[in-house]
């Protein structure tokens, strides 16, 4: 996720759940929050499926998925 274009790309597919939002979009990296905690397996193995890694991070409100490809 190093490019323009796959920064663009990722973000068109996470904007297409409704329940996730970016906090964060940088080269190598996206972190999300996730609203409901019981969809968020779904969404991980969707992002995973998609040939990306995740890395989950817990807080109070949120999850956190730090994804990368390009490298």
């Amino acid at each position: 996720m190093q490019s323009t274009h796959c920064q663009t790309r990722v973000s068109a597919v996470v904007n297409e759940f409704e329940d996730v939002k970016i906090e964060r979009l940088e080269a190598g990296k996206l972190t999300v929050s996730i609203e409901r905690n019981e969809i968020e397996d779904e969404r991980v193995s969707a992002i995973t499926s998609a040939g990306y890694n995740v890395t989950r991070e817990r807080n109070e409100k949120s999850s956190s998925c730090s994804t990368g490809c390009c490298g």
